[in-house]
């Protein structure tokens, strides 16, 4: 059975398997109480029921996308009667153009929006600093990626719980990562093209393809929306020199979160702004370093100090930046945050970009030739490859 063949009675292309089912439903004054069979009781709005209605009048069976608008329906609406079916669904019927709703369990009860089961859903990064992460880095063979749906999805929620991964065995040739990237998504184009060498040339516009050491930086920070994922194939590493440095962004928030409050507030609501020039492109960005969300969880790092602009807030908070901000640099110095480790020709190392900062460090040109390629995947599209192979995984 095919995906476009299933789930035909909710708005998703994604199955719900029902694993229990509703024993009672109970009228209030604004909404519904459901006990399921294993205990949980759901509440549910009437409002919120109305509109997520998923029958034909409501939804496209074509595109699963709602055709029905919440303005159409009073905000009073209120269900006249609901009731449990023999095969466990539950009709309400309503108070308004005679409209009656079908709701299936295993889609209505993973909605369920109790503050309980909204937290459970939450997603929660795994945080690293070195002695965490050096034994427990995902890895993954080349081949394995390729060949098996399974493998790949095991490999890609590791990703993206780390936020960082390697893969081994990639061909030693131009454009052999994307044997793994065709397998999760499109790539994003930026100013340094689709697939990027990193490498010394003569007339560099960027740090990365020259030899000196780079600092822990995310890419492409003054962009509106830096790259989720960044890939570095290793093409050849014979110079002496070039180790890369991670460090978990989302950690050193949280250690600031802990140990330094204020500077953690500073950082999270006191942008800064980051400039990215050249002679034939202009990028600029104002924004916070840290970026929470409206749970207050670390969503995002934006930091590059070699590309920041000049600060420019209100006196009375310039000194409060500066300080937040060299707390994090300092913090993202500790050897104990760094993650050290040397490419070697076949291994490719992926990871969040939005949140892992990596660095490099300094490496001598008559020793031998340092050539990485990369490239960048929106998370967006990760997740969404995600997503998808998980559907797969429930249907077999």
């Amino acid at each position: 059975m095919s995906l476009q063949d299933t789930n035909l009675e909710i708005a998703s292309f994604t199955p719900y398997p029902i694993e229990h089912h509703p024993v009672t439903v109970e009228l209030n004054t604004e909404s519904i109480t459901v006990t399921w069979d294993h205990g949980h009781k759901s509440e549910f709005h009437y409002l919120w029921l109305r509109d997520n209605c998923h029958c034909p009048e409501c939804i496209s069976t074509a595109t699963r996308e709602q055709v029905f608008e919440i303005c159409d329906v009073p905000y009073t609406i209120k269900a006249l009667n609901a009731y449990i079916t023999d095969d466990h669904r539950i009709v309400v019927e309503w108070d308004y153009a005679e409209h009656t709703s079908k709701y299936h369990p295993g889609w209505l009860l993973s909605h369920c929006y109790s503050e309980e089961v909204v937290q459970s859903k939450l997603w929660k990064p795994i945080l690293w600093d070195k002695s965490s992460i050096e034994n427990e880095i995902p890895r993954a063979q080349s081949n394995l990626l390729v060949q098996s749906d399974t493998e790949l999805l095991t490999w890609l929620r590791n990703l993206r719980d780390y936020g960082i991964g390697v893969v081994a065995d990639v061909e030693t040739k131009h454009n052999a990562l994307k044997a793994v990237t065709d397998r999760i998504a499109f790539m994003r184009e930026s100013n340094y093209g689709t697939l990027f060498d990193v490498k010394t040339t003569a007339k560099a516009n960027t740090s990365a393809n020259t030899n000196i050491r780079l600092p822990l930086h995310t890419d492409l920070s003054a962009r509106e929306l830096q790259p989720g994922l960044q890939f570095l194939h290793c093409l050849v590493n014979d110079a002496t020199g070039g180790e890369s440095i991670f460090v978990d962004g989302f950690k050193i928030a949280e250690y600031m979160r802990e140990h330094h409050p204020e500077e953690f507030r500073d950082l999270s609501t006191i942008p800064m702004s980051f400039y990215n020039k050249d002679p034939y492109c202009d990028y600029r960005y104002r924004g916070t370093v840290i970026a929470t969300d409206s749970n207050d969880e670390v969503i995002e790092v934006r930091h590059a100090n070699f590309i920041r602009g000049p600060v420019d807030v209100p006196a009375h908070q310039t000194m409060a930046l500066y300080k937040a901000y060299q707390c994090f640099i300092k913090l993202t110095r500790e050897p104990k945050f760094q993650l050290f480790f040397r490419l070697t020709a076949g291994e490719m190392v992926v990871f969040d970009n939005r949140r892992v900062l990596h660095a490099r460090n300094a490496f001598d040109l008559k020793t031998g030739m340092r050539q990485l390629q990369g490239c960048y995947i929106d998370r967006d599209e990760f997740l969404s490859r995600i997503r998808i192979l998980e559907r797969s995984t429930a249907l077999s």
